[in-house]
């Protein structure tokens, strides 16, 4: 059932206008009506487990990578949600679920940050294409570097613990490189490694935890800087354009398609989803963290086929829901 959710109230936000300039008060962001709905019909004592990852095709069919105990699963589901296929056993690039995506061919992409690969599928789900290596089996699987230790050194064609991949319009990728090498990595279409830029730091064109990434019509890339509680954003070369600030931690964020596009950037500890425009202005807020329909369990991944229309994929709370935006001007 459907009913009108209204999020509580936040408090006013402070950001920063740009690279050295001093924060100013900003109101607080209007709030957004919305109403919800859980699109997925699972099969009885079948389980999601905890959904890192949404997307959805061309036709409207809705992906959803997830973390169960028998390792990840990767679930299509029809419109209208009807379970269609699940694959994941056996899968040697399934460790850790982050993201998934899907391209303008319809192909799917995994991002799986406990194997260090990014794994695209055709869709009839064959292995299309492989970037970056899984861990050796003698090593076991990558750690945190701890506070007192430098980062891990980054290396040409090799992930560490990657987030999300996005991609211009010529077909090159760009993957976020991630939790330990905190930079962005440049592929062209057939999976030739161009370039990286970024590492660990505070100042423009350095990260912390590069946790997600999209792309606008302009072909700028917005890269979600999670501790340091900004989105940069860059060209194509990876020179740095401006920062977005005072929208809390960007957990997901997501671009609608054009031609008038805007950015969604989930706040996900407070439950917070912002709806942007491409400048950084907001331009409304909603959510709040809870169990219950209509509340946000760290919002992991957003996906967003219209300027009101989202699906959100929360780790907590084991599930996706479609939120449908009802702005009042």
């Amino acid at each position: 059932m459907k009913r009108l959710f209204v999020a509580a109230a936040v408090a006013a936000l402070t950001a920063s206008a740009g690279v050295g300039v001093t924060a100013q008060s900003k109101p607080a962001a209007p709030q957004i009506p919305f109403t919800f709905s859980n699109p997925l019909k699972l099969p009885p004592r079948t389980y999601l487990g905890e959904a890192a990852g949404v997307a959805l095709n061309s036709k409207g069919d809705i992906y959803v990578y997830s973390r169960t105990s028998d390792g990840p699963r990767l679930w299509e589901f029809d419109p209208t949600g009807n379970l269609l296929h699940e694959i994941g056993q056996g899968i040697y690039g399934f460790y850790q679920a982050h993201a998934v995506r899907v391209d303008t061919h319809d192909n799917i992409w995994v991002v799986d940050e406990g194997t260090n690969t990014v794994m695209e599928f055709d869709p009839q789900f064959r292995v299309k294409m492989v970037i970056g290596r899984r861990w050796e089996r003698v090593d076991g699987p990558p750690k945190q570097p701890s506070e007192d230790a430098p980062p891990p050194r980054a290396q040409k064609g090799l992930f560490n613990r990657e987030t999300d991949i996005t991609w211009d319009h010529d077909g090159n990728m760009y993957i976020a490189d991630g939790y330990n090498n905190s930079r962005v990595t440049k592929f062209d279409k057939d999976g030739n490694w161009i370039k990286a830029w970024g590492q660990r730091g505070t100042g423009p064109g350095e990260f912390h935890t590069v946790h997600t990434i999209a792309i606008d019509n302009q072909d700028h890339i917005y890269v979600g800087d999670r501790e340091n509680r900004r989105i940069q954003v860059f060209d194509t070369d990876g020179t740095f354009l401006r920062q977005i600030t005072g929208i809390g931690a960007p957990w997901a964020i997501c671009i609608t398609p054009g031609p008038h596009q805007v950015l969604y950037s989930s706040d996900s500890v407070p439950g917070q989803i912002y709806k942007l425009d491409l400048d950084g202005k907001i331009l409304g807020v909603f959510g709040k963290a809870g169990k219950q329909p209509g509340e946000f369990g760290w919002v992991h991944e957003i996906a967003c086929p219209s300027e009101n229309t989202l699906y959100v994929a929360e780790l907590l709370n084991w599930r996706v829901q479609k939120v449908e935006l009802h702005p009042t001007k």
